[in-house]
């Protein structure tokens, strides 16, 4: 993972709030566990644990990967605070040589999108290594109409995707700054 992009996640969390970090569960990841029996889970780019701390109230046993190790330290202390049993570590989810799985839920809220498409390949096959079969995969990420936007899955990127994963659910909509975006549920088969 770049260095330089890691220092500047780590500044956002250690002097500001970023805009991603809202706090809130978001209604997709509620449903999910409203419709799913609690399991492993790993929140892939957990940032200050928001999600983790949801998903373990609600009976998941949760693992939580960000690579600012200032949002990991803010996740850890959340998590004390509620009472939570979370293992909370920084790493790149390009590689996580230390998460062994597997676990029944992955979830990427803004993680996936943000990485290099050069390094995707490598977080798709660390998500296969990691997803037990019949395991979703639930995420979240932004879209991009041009392959040379800074940020964002393409049409295509989405396809390929899908002949790994299937596709069971889609719904696109827009984040709060008028961005496209889209939540996936996919499944590892």
């Amino acid at each position: 993972m770049n260095f330089l992009r890691r220092l500047v996640f780590n500044l956002w969390y250690a002097f500001r709030r970023p805009p991603w970090d809202s706090g809130v569960t978001p209604p997709e990841l509620w449903q999910f566990i409203h419709d799913n029996l609690p399991g492993r889970a790993i929140d892939l780019g957990c940032g200050t644990g928001t999600n983790a701390i949801t998903l373990s109230k609600n009976g998941w046993r949760v693992t939580g990967v960000d690579f600012a190790s200032v949002a990991i330290q803010r996740a850890r202390e959340k998590a004390r605070q509620e009472n939570q049993q979370i293992v909370f570590f920084v790493d790149d989810a390009t590689r996580l040589p230390e998460v062994i799985g597997p676990f029944d839920l992955i979830l990427d809220i803004g993680c996936f999108h943000g990485i290099a498409p050069a390094l995707r390949p490598a977080y798709l096959q660390t998500i296969d290594r990691i997803l037990v079969p019949g395991g979703t995969w639930l995420l979240y990420a932004m879209r991009r109409a041009q392959a040379d936007a800074a940020f964002g899955l393409l049409e295509e990127e989405i396809a390929e995707i899908a002949e790994h994963f299937c596709l069971r659910r889609r719904e696109d909509g827009f984040d709060p700054g008028g961005r496209q975006s889209s939540w996936f549920w996919f499944v590892r088969t």
